[in-house]
């Protein structure tokens, strides 16, 4: 191309391809400039600066007036002005002069004044890390794409955590927010599926894990934090507050894991789950994918990892809770029903990340699923309610079902729901909490819950349902009584001979065949002669 702005490198090339016998086409190519530039090269006619840029406009400047005067000063005082702002900053100062045509022009202007005259910039340093040196740890949030479990919208977050050397990484699902007991289980379940623990872990100042009162990070640990970090003999560090990328590490892995996440939805097809644990499942298959690529580093940086401790440390929260009258609890918010038979009991919980255990003493007693609120500030409220922890009471008054304020949660699924409504259409209200308690208590009980709610609705839909036939037809199975054998007592009679102890009478000498000597008397003797003894 006529005018073709080429360097000395570039002619180089082309003289020494040249000089090895290409041709000219072939030698141009690989200098990057056309066959009429290498004419020009071998005629010595190539002007060198030709095609450089122009020292002059050609143009007339429409800012000439206005950018030394007014908007150079503007920008050293305020160099975080964008040039949209000094553009409507024109508009209004000098009305129908600057169109938006003129716009792109200032941005040219402003963007080259600070490439030139502007404040330094802030350097982003590389950092060179040792193997097995340091592991992060963070939280982020999955916006990309709606998540949602059995239909219904999932909030959550993701517990990341990456080693700096390899860049293995491991995700894990959270609810309920950045607590301590989400980044010990996150970061033990990490360290469990790495097969060792880093000399250093890093995070950013997580209250999980900070106090963010100090600003000396060893100061300002919280007690649990540092036991967990001195049980896998890590020393905790952390960026400076409110500077996330001092923890580029772990930050810019955020961006990269969740873009691949959303790539692996969309083919898909769907945000939508059975179960959390198949979501995580899905997760893992991702994280799976990325950690190929870096599986010769990963297994370099595993020989140096610290040899794990031979138990975790605790990663749950301990509290203590009365149980109320109605069978309840209240964990973070949440009312949960316990059974029956712990009212009036303090309990000690084991807070976990997904479930809560309950012990009386030192005995286990209970578990259960956690649930976490769905709503915020004052409305964070929830219920965990489960009809076979009182059921055994209810059967006892069923009226009480009937306003009760759980009555909704008591019923276990929408089979149930429907069942309810057609059973206050069809019968009075007493009769309909006879037979649903009835029902209930038999799901319980013999764990016929899906059996029995089909039967409800085959008996309702034949209008044919009524207590004594629900009864029948789900009857507990008699326990098999043991049979009782006959036993024939010896005649009381024979112990008299030992009131009379004769010593000759069952001398060898004296014993025949029609002698019946009782299989206690000898121990019976022997007793009796110590007890003469002791009271002489």
């Amino acid at each position: 191309m006529p005018g073709q702005h080429i360097n000395f490198k570039q002619i180089q090339i082309y003289l020494k391809t040249r000089r090895i016998g290409c041709t000219q086409e072939t030698a141009a190519a690989k200098g990057g400039f056309s066959v009429s530039t290498a004419r020009r090269i071998e005629q010595g006619k190539h002007q060198p600066n030709k095609g450089s840029p122009r020292p002059w406009r050609t143009r007339q400047d429409p800012f000439a007036e206005v950018w030394e005067s007014e908007l150079v000063p503007m920008l050293e005082k305020e160099p975080q002005l964008r040039p949209i702002t000094l553009f409507e900053y024109l508009q209004e100062k000098y009305p129908n002069q600057y169109d938006q045509s003129k716009l792109r022009t200032l941005q040219k202007r402003v963007r080259d004044w600070k490439a030139t005259f502007g404040p330094p910039k802030e350097v982003m340093f590389a950092q060179e890390h040792l193997p097995a040196e340091m592991g992060l740890s963070d939280f982020t949030h999955f916006k990309q794409a709606t998540i949602t479990i059995a239909g219904k919208p999932f909030d959550h977050l993701l517990y990341h955590y990456r080693l700096a050397y390899s860049g293995w990484q491991y995700v894990q699902i959270v609810q309920g927010g950045e607590s301590f007991v989400a980044l010990a289980n996150g970061l033990q379940n990490a360290l469990l599926k790495c097969g060792g623990s880093p000399k250093i872990h890093r995070t950013d100042s997580l209250s999980a894990a900070y106090r963010n009162i100090n600003s000396q990070a060893d100061e300002d640990l919280t007690q649990k934090y540092e036991q967990l970090c001195n049980h896998y003999q890590m020393q905790p560090t952390r960026n400076n507050r409110g500077l996330a990328h001092e923890n580029g590490g772990i930050e810019s892995s955020h961006g990269y894991f969740k873009r691949r996440l959303h790539q692996a939805l969309l083919i898909r097809g769907s945000g939508d789950f059975g179960s959390i644990e198949d979501y995580q499942q899905f997760i893992d298959t991702v994280i799976e994918k990325l950690n190929r690529r870096c599986a010769l580093k990963f297994q370099e940086e595993g020989q140096h990892l610290q040899p794990l401790p031979a138990h975790q440390t605790a990663d749950y929260e301990l509290l203590s809770v009365r149980v109320t009258c109605h069978s309840t609890i209240t964990v973070r918010c949440v009312l949960y029903t316990v059974p029956s038979q712990l009212i009036g009991q303090r309990l000690t919980i084991h807070l976990y990340q997904n479930r809560l255990v309950g012990f009386l003493g030192n005995q286990r007693v209970m578990e259960l699923a956690r649930v976490y609120p769905s709503q915020k500030g004052d409305k964070r409220r929830a219920k965990s309610v489960d009809y076979r922890h009182v059921i055994h009471s209810l059967r006892r008054k069923p009226r009480a079902f009937l306003q009760s304020r759980w009555r909704e949660e008591f019923l276990p699924n929408d089979q149930y729901r429907r069942i309810w409504k057609q059973l206050q259409e069809q019968f009075k209200p007493d009769e309909a909490c006879r037979l649903m308690v009835e029902s209930l208590y038999i799901a319980a009980v013999q764990d016929k819950e899906y059996v029995v709610g089909l039967w409800l609705e085959g008996q309702l839909r034949d209008k044919t349902l009524n207590l004594k036939s629900l009864k029948q037809k789900f009857a507990s199975i008699p326990v098999a009584r043991l049979e009782v054998s006959m036993v024939n007592q010896h005649p009381l009679g024979s112990y008299d001979q030992l009131l009379q102890y004769e010593p000759n009478k069952f001398s060898p000498a004296n014993l025949t065949d029609s002698v019946e000597i009782p299989a206690t008397s000898i121990y019976a003797t022997t007793m009796a002669g110590d007890r003469n003894a002791s009271h002489s």
